[in-house]
Formats: C-alpha cells, sequence, structure tokens
C-alpha cells in the first residue's frame, strides 16, 4: 500500500519536472546560442559543442552538415563532433577597438532541411597590451619666475585594453619641486598634468629630468615610461592664458577640408614681445590645422565618422618670453548618412526544387551600414512580383524564402533584386541581384499533340514501312522530358498484334510489320503509351486509329452459271419462240473490294451471234435481242467479261451456252466438250500440236487407204481373212476427241456381221484417243478395216433401201455439219475424211434398215436396236434421235424418227432447262 503510493507520486512529479526543465530551457532554445571566451585563443582552440547545443546528435552531423556563415572565418565547425573552433587569431583590440563590449556574430547553417542558428560569441580583454607613450622624451618650459600650483598638461600614454586592464593611472619620479596631478575626460580617459609645488631658481638648477610612468589595471599591471626633460626659463612674469581650459565642438563628418573648426584664443599680461603669443599643436596633427598667429583650427583632410567618432587635441600658447598655456581641444565628430546599406548572400542555395513548399528557406542575408543611429538602420525589401519574400532573422539579418508555388516549366529562374534603405535623410540604399535557378522535378506527365490519331493505309503496303508518327512532349528536364513510346493496348489479338504493327520507342514512328489485307481487316486500335523516365515515372496515352483502305487487288468472282463438280461448264436452254427482251439468264459476280473497285459491269467479248442477245451493263441480265431464226444455230456461245471501276481494272471472263431448244432431248446432241483455252499464247500452241499431228494421221491414212486398196484388189484370201464374221471387234470410240463447235461429243460403233443384219450402236465416249489412232483388226496381220463386213453384205450390195422420204427435215430444223447453224439449205459436208467415211457408214446401215421397212434400226419399236444391247426397259425416250444430225450424202434430206411421226408422238424433252455440257470453262 506504501509502495504503491509512492510510485504514484513519482508518476505525479515527472510530468512537473519535464515542465519544469522545459521552461528552463526555453529561452536558450529560442535565443541566440552565446558563447564567452577570452581573446587570443590559439587555432583548434574548442569555443563550445555547437551541435549539443542545437539539439543535434552525433549521427545527424554527416546528413545536416553543420558549418558557421560569417563574413570572416574567425570559427568553424567540426565535422565529427559538432564542436565550434577558432580558425584565426581573436584580438578584441583588432576587432572591436575600444568599445567596451565585443562580441562576434555569426550564423550557424544546417542543411536537409536547410535552417540558421544566429550564434553570439563575445570576447573577453586579456591584459596584451601595455600603456606606451607617443615619445620616448618630451621638452618643457618652465619660467623661473612661475609661482608655485602652476600646471603643465602632459603628455597622454595610449594603452588598447579595454576595462580593468586600460590606463588606470600616471606615476611621477620623486622631485620636491613638481608633483603630479591625475584628470579624467568625459569619455572616461584620465590624463596628467605637472603642478609646480615651489618656485624654481633657474640659477640653482637649470634643468631637471622626471620620469612619468603610466600602469594599467591588470594583474600583473603593465607600465609604460617617458623622460620629462624641464627646462627653467628666465623670469617672464605673467604667462599666457586661455579663454578656457577646454574647447568642445561638434562638426559633421562630410565638411569639406579647409573648413574653419574653431579659434582658440590667449591672452597675456606683458608687454611688448612677451606678449605675443604663438599658437601650436602639442603633437603634430594630420587631420587639423592649427594657425600659429590666430588660433584658427581647420581641417586638412576629409572627416569620417565610421573611422574616428572624436578628436582630442592639446594647443599651446607660448608668448615671446616662454611661457607656456595649454588647452583641450575636444571635437566631436557627427555622423552623416554618407553610408549606403551593403547587402550580401550566406549559404545561397544553388538549385530549388520546383516542388519547394512555400516558408522553405533559400539563402541568408546580412546588411551592414556603416553609419550610426537612424542612418544605420536598414529596411530590406524584395523588387517585383516573385514567389519569395523576405523576413527578418535579427539585427541586421534577413532569411530568404518562398513565398509561392514555382514551376520551372513557366519560369525556370528568376533574377530577384534586394534592395536594402536606411533611414537616413535623405536616404541611402542599394540594391544586389541575384539568379535563383529551378532545378526540374518529374511533375509533368507527357502530353500528346492530338487528342487522337486518325490514319488511313492503303492495303497491300511494304512490310516495314511507318504507317503513322505519334509525337508527345514532356517539358521536363533531362530524363524527366524523354519520352519513349510504347502500344498498351489494341483491339487485335494479343498474339497477333506483334505480327501487324510496331512502334519506334525513341520517335513514335508506327511500322507496319505486315502488308495489310482490306477484305481481312478493315480497321483497328491501338493505344500508345509516352512515358517518360523520371521517378517515379509519368505516362499519358492515346488512341491511334488505324483505317486499311481498299485498293483493286480482287478480281470479281463469277458466282452464276457455276462449273458443276467435275469443271464442266452448264448450259441454258432458250426456247425457241422466246420474244424479244426474253430474260434468259443473268450473271451473277461479287467483287472482294469495295467502292468503285467493287462497281461491276458485264460486257460481251464474244458472241456467236451478234445481235441475238443483249447484256444488261449492270445487272448481268442476259436477254434475247429479236427471235430466233432460220438460220440462226440452235447452240449459241457468249463470252461475256465482269469488269469493276478499279484503276487499273480487273476482269473476269465466263462462257454461257445457250441452245435454242424446246425439251431436253433437243439439247443433249449439241453439248460440246472442247476446252476453251484462255491463254491466248497457249491457244496459239495448242493449235499450232493439232495441226501437225492432223496431218500426220491425214498422211498415215493415206498410206493406210492406200495400202488397204491394193489389198482389195487382190484375191487372196488370206488378205481378207480378217474380215470373217468371228473376227470383227468391238472397239473403242473411232471419233478423235477434239472436236469443232458444235461437234457430237460421242462415238459410233458400226459392225456389219455375216448374219445379213447392219447393227447401229449409239455409246458414249469412254475414252479419248488420239488423232492418230486407228481401229485395226484383231487379226495379227494388222489390216486396216474401216468397216467390218460379212462376206453376204459384201455379196448383195442391191439390198440397201434408197433413203426414206419421211426422214427429210424442215428448213427450221436442218442442222449443217459440226454444229455450224448458218450453213445455207443444201448443208455442207464434213471436211475431214475420217469423220465422212463414218458418217456414210452409219448413213449407210441406216438407210438399210429403212429399206427393209423397219422403223428399229435392229431393235424393237422406238429403240433403234438400243432394246437388245441394254434391254427392253431402255427405249428411245432416255436417248435423243439423233437421226437429225446426219445427212444423207446427195440429198437435202436427213433421217428422221419415221415411227414417231407415224405414231403422232412428239420428240421427247426434258425435264430441265440445263445439262451439263462436259466443255470445262476457263476465265
Amino acid at each position: 500500500m506504501g509502495s504503491g503510493a509512492g510510485e504514484l507520486g513519482r508518476a505525479e512529479r515527472l510530468p512537473m519536472l519535464f515542465l519544469f526543465l522545459l521552461l528552463l530551457f526555453c529561452p536558450a532554445l529560442c535565443e541566440q546560442i552565446r558563447y564567452r571566451i577570452p581573446e587570443e585563443m590559439p587555432k583548434g582552440s574548442v569555443v563550445g559543442n555547437l551541435a549539443t547545443d542545437l539539439g543535434f546528435s552525433v549521427q545527424e552531423l554527416p546528413t545536416r552538415k553543420l558549418r558557421v556563415s560569417s563574413e570572416k572565418p574567425y570559427f568553424t565547425v567540426s565535422a565529427e563532433r559538432g564542436e565550434l573552433l577558432v580558425s584565426s587569431r581573436l584580438d578584441r583590440e583588432e576587432i572591436c577597438g575600444k568599445n567596451p563590449a565585443c562580441a562576434l556574430e555569426f550564423e550557424a547553417v544546417a542543411e536537409n532541411p536547410l535552417n540558421f542558428y544566429h550564434v553570439n560569441v563575445e570576447i573577453e580583454d586579456i591584459n596584451d597590451h601595455t600603456p606606451t607613450f607617443t615619445q620616448n622624451s618630451f621638452e618643457l618650459q618652465i619660467s623661473e619666475s612661475a609661482q608655485p600650483g602652476t600646471r603643465f598638461i602632459l603628455e597622454v600614454a595610449e594603452d588598447a585594453d579595454t576595462g580593468l586592464n586600460s590606463l588606470q593611472k600616471y606615476k611621477l619620479s620623486l622631485n620636491p619641486s613638481f608633483s603630479l596631478i591625475i584628470k579624467e575626460k568625459q569619455d572616461g580617459s584620465k590624463y596628467p598634468e605637472l603642478a609646480l609645488e615651489k618656485t624654481l631658481d633657474r640659477e640653482q638648477q637649470s634643468y631637471h629630468r622626471l620620469v612619468l610612468t603610466a600602469l594599467d589595471g591588470g594583474d600583473p599591471p603593465l607600465s609604460g615610461t617617458t623622460e620629462l626633460r624641464i627646462q627653467v626659463t628666465d623670469a617672464n612674469d605673467n604667462p599666457p592664458v586661455f579663454n578656457r581650459d577646454v574647447y568642445r565642438v561638434s562638426l559633421r563628418e562630410n565638411v569639406p577640408p579647409g573648413t574653419i573648426v574653431l579659434q582658440v584664443s590667449a591672452t597675456d599680461q606683458d608687454e611688448g614681445i612677451n606678449s605675443e603669443i604663438t599658437y601650436s599643436f602639442y603633437r603634430t596633427g594630420q587631420i587639423f590645422g592649427l594657425n600659429s598667429k590666430s588660433g584658427e583650427i581647420i581641417t586638412q583632410k576629409k572627416l569620417d565618422f565610421e573611422e574616428t567618432k572624436e578628436y582630442s587635441m592639446i594647443v599651446e600658447g607660448r608668448d615671446g618670453g616662454g611661457l607656456v598655456a595649454q588647452c583641450t581641444v575636444e571635437i566631436n565628430i557627427q555622423d552623416e548618412n554618407d553610408n549606403s546599406p551593403e547587402v550580401t548572400f550566406h549559404s545561397l542555395l544553388e538549385m530549388i526544387l520546383e516542388n519547394a513548399v512555400p516558408g522553405t528557406l533559400i539563402a541568408l542575408i546580412k546588411i551592414h551600414d556603416q553609419d550610426s543611429g537612424e542612418n544605420g538602420e536598414v529596411n530590406c525589401q524584395l523588387q517585383g512580383e516573385v514567389p519569395f519574400k523576405i523576413i527578418s532573422s535579427s539585427k541586421n539579418s534577413y532569411k530568404l524564402v518562398t513565398d509561392g508555388t514555382l514551376d520551372r516549366e513557366q519560369t525556370p529562374e528568376y533574377n530577384i533584386t534586394i534592395t536594402a534603405t536606411d533611414r537616413g535623410k535623405p536616404p541611402l540604399s542599394s540594391s544586389i541581384s541575384v539568379i535563383l535557378h529551378i532545378s526540374d522535378v518529374n511533375d509533368n506527365a507527357p502530353v500528346f499533340h492530338q487528342a487522337s490519331y486518325l490514319v488511313s493505309v492503303a492495303e497491300n503496303n511494304p512490310p516495314g514501312a511507318s504507317i503513322a508518327q505519334v509525337c508527345a512532349s514532356d517539358p521536363d528536364l533531362g530524363l524527366n522530358g524523354q519520352v519513349s513510346y510504347s502500344i498498351m493496348a489494341s483491339d487485335l489479338e494479343p498474339l497477333a498484334l506483334a505480327s501487324y504493327v510496331s512502334v519506334s520507342a525513341q520517335s513514335g514512328v508506327v511500322f507496319a510489320q505486315r502488308a495489310f489485307d482490306y477484305e481481312q481487316l478493315r480497321a483497328f486500335e491501338l493505344t500508345l503509351q509516352a512515358r517518360d523516365q523520371g521517378s517515379p515515372a509519368l505516362s499519358a496515352n492515346v488512341s491511334l486509329r488505324v483505317l486499311v483502305g481498299d485498293r483493286n487487288d480482287n478480281a470479281p468472282r463469277v458466282l452464276y452459271p457455276a462449273l458443276g463438280p467435275d469443271g464442266s461448264a452448264l448450259f441454258d436452254m432458250v426456247p425457241r419462240a422466246a420474244e424479244p427482251g426474253y430474260l434468259v439468264t443473268k450473271v451473277v459476280a461479287v467483287d472482294a473490294d469495295s467502292g468503285h473497285n467493287a462497281w461491276l459491269s458485264y460486257h460481251v467479248l464474244q458472241a456467236s451471234e451478234p445481235g441475238l442477245f443483249s447484256l444488261g451493263l449492270h445487272t448481268g441480265e442476259v436477254r434475247t435481242e429479236r427471235a430466233l431464226g432460220d438460220r440462226d444455230a440452235a447452240r449459241q456461245r457468249l463470252l461475256v467479261a465482269v469488269r469493276d471501276g478499279g484503276q487499273p481494272p480487273l476482269s473476269a471472263t465466263v462462257t454461257l451456252h445457250l441452245v435454242f431448244a424446246d425439251s431436253l432431248q433437243e439439247v443433249l446432241p449439241d453439248i460440246t466438250d472442247r476446252p476453251v483455252p484462255s491463254d491466248p499464247q497457249a491457244e496459239l500452241q495448242f493449235y499450232l500440236v493439232v495441226a501437225l499431228a492432223l496431218i500426220s494421221v491425214l498422211f498415215l491414212l493415206a498410206m493406210i487407204l492406200a495400202i488397204a486398196l491394193r489389198l482389195r484388189r487382190s484375191s487372196s484370201p488370206a488378205a481378207w481373212s480378217c474380215f470373217q464374221p468371228g473376227l470383227c471387234v468391238k472397239s473403242g470410240p473411232v471419233v478423235p476427241p477434239n472436236y469443232s463447235e458444235g461437234t457430237l461429243p460421242y462415238s459410233y460403233n458400226l459392225c456389219v456381221a455375216h448374219t445379213g443384219k447392219t447393227e447401229f450402236n449409239f455409246l458414249k465416249c469412254s475414252e479419248q484417243l488420239s488423232s492418230g489412232q486407228d481401229i485395226l483388226c484383231g487379226d495379227s496381220s494388222g489390216a486396216l478395216f474401216p468397216l467390218c463386213n460379212s462376206s453376204e453384205s459384201t455379196s448383195h450390195p442391191e439390198l440397201q433401201a434408197p433413203p426414206n422420204t419421211d426422214w427429210r427435215f424442215s428448213q427450221a430444223q436442218r442442222p449443217g455439219t459440226s454444229g455450224s447453224q448458218n450453213g445455207d439449205d443444201t448443208g455442207t459436208w464434213p471436211n475431214n475424211q475420217f469423220d465422212t467415211e463414218m458418217l456414210q457408214a452409219m448413213i449407210l446401215a441406216s438407210a438399210s434398215e429403212a429399206a427393209d421397212g423397219s422403223s428399229t434400226l435392229g431393235g424393237g419399236a422406238g429403240t433403234m436396236g438400243l432394246s437388245a444391247r441394254y434391254g427392253p426397259q431402255f427405249t428411245l425416250q432416255h436417248v435423243p434421235d439423233y437421226r437429225q444430225n446426219v445427212y444423207i450424202p446427195g440429198s437435202n434430206a436427213t433421217l428422221t424418227n419415221a415411227a414417231g411421226k407415224r405414231d403422232g408422238k412428239a420428240p421427247a424433252g426434258g425435264n430441265g432447262n440445263k445439262k451439263k455440257s462436259g466443255k470445262k470453262e476457263k476465265k
């Protein structure tokens, strides 16, 4: 219980003790740091621990950089301990002169943060100077008639020390005729006077030597001596007498040389030469002059209050008899405002951060005016409107601090002018200018010159070409203003971004890494960042939108008519009775480009019958211009070009196969399978090869026919053994595949057997043969036989019946040779000899069956012999009647389906109006 109460009492006393200590040391912290040291301390002597007195720890000293800021380097601060050390000689008499108080005031500067502390070091006087006289001896003349009690002013000794160490008293060597009297001036200084104690007798002793000693108050006291040489002169009853013992006058320091200060005057009651008085200074002066006759004192030099504030002189008046009288002249110099204030900067920061807060200390300003009183009171102020201000720190000391925000980008430096004006009349002032440099801080982010960028790039650009350039500026300096560029985001895929564009980090140039394709990518957007190199770094983003411009790099693509799966082109069937303007078909094409590059127009490059069809320029519609005429071919071919609107334009071609027919059966025989080369050079080469092959084949055929004719005339049975019934074999297609336009893409195999029946087969071509391929007998002899017939057929040539008149076609339905529809009424026989022989064989077979009165051609009714080979279900309705395309030699008639006519049935038509032609279309 008792211990707890004791602890509680101690706890209550602790705050009181802290408050007491705070109140005790607060004046020391708030006022100047004061030290007192004697003068003439050796260099390196410790004045005091300045760091401890300012509250700095030893660990803070390296960062605070404590130092002394003063005009003269009397002191320095130890960097290790923060002690204030003497750095030069401290001579109080040299520093302060006769001033009773001598103190050195200076500022201690600490950095991080910058601050100033006022330090006052009082210099105490030591007795280091002895009293001295200006001369080692003085001459003094005294008349033997001088009465006892007469006083003579003696030479004054000088002591540079002050206080007790200054001159305190004088001593005179013992002499019964003289005594010493010490007097004191108004300023406290003392001077000796020699008093005559008894009458002198020149005849007894004409010369006296006395020693005058001056003593100071030091411990031990120091002294100085001089010798008084007194000469006793003959009697002169009355010495000169001055009007006043002390003349006092005040004089302005700015009076010009030659100005009369005052006039001393002395009288002598003697007469004659003994009454003539001559004036002179007891000690020769250099500042003032004295008129020896009139006693006027004049100035010889310019007076300076700041150098000497008061002058004290002794003037002697000597009459003709040698008697002397003395008086003191004290001249007080009055201060004039003749000195302008002096402004000096101390601890000026070389660079000021632009983010310095208001109140940041910039420099310490010292102002000194040598004048006194109001002439030495100075007011300091800044000129102009600048973000700085001056705060009074102590007497004649000011602090320059910031008074607003700084911005280096707007004002990189300030030329400030500080004016100091005293209070004299008239006032004097002086100014000093200093340039304050503002150091850069990374306080500005880069700014792009545009809020957003929009560029257009034509497609098919070369990879690596520059497509745009972004530019950002940063007003900061150095690394703070060095901008680098990068891509931050994009609407492209992150993995594909690098393959599309890149940006130069230094210049901001955006490069295309690949050729753009308008059809794949029409626009994309990038987010670019400009980042400076400051710490911390600042950045800004901008949007760059890239529009890919279209170029005419895509040719039109034909959608209709399209090619089949096997590469064959379609054909369109047109009714024979189509009126003008009848819509046959429409060419449909698209272009992947856009704008003018995608505007399509349709043109007819080639037509088998010009003027029969028209083509819409912009619609692609194919219409009939007129009705089908008798001389017009049933199969028409149009080569259509689709051209876009680009520069240069691109085009595509398509071939339209148009067949005039009312049924599909009429269409099938007109389908061709000859490829149309697209390359003219390739076509020319192809035609040359075909022509060479045909010439070779014709030559071989001519040789074979010549051999066959010679064998036919021969009676050797071996030569005809190949014509036996068992030796007739079915062969492949015997018609060369390279047909002319309009020829039938089918082959006919005709074999005449010994049974006396002739079989005419219509077979689809299953393989192609070269134009030079021949039909050889199966016999090893390899004899050529164009027609494989039995002996019965050759022995009864009369069984062949004349042509049936029912096979004749009308003029409009009569076909021409090899697809030619524009022949004359008589028709045109094929030019190729091989085709001619084949066609003759088929005609003979057909005519033979017609002569027998049968319309089936070796088969059932309406089968043309096909049912016997392929079955009864395969009738004539499945195969078009090709007899209409067969000429009968020497006649204008063609084969017709007589049976169909007799039955009154029309030829079977197709279910559609289109059929693949087997011919592959090329653009």
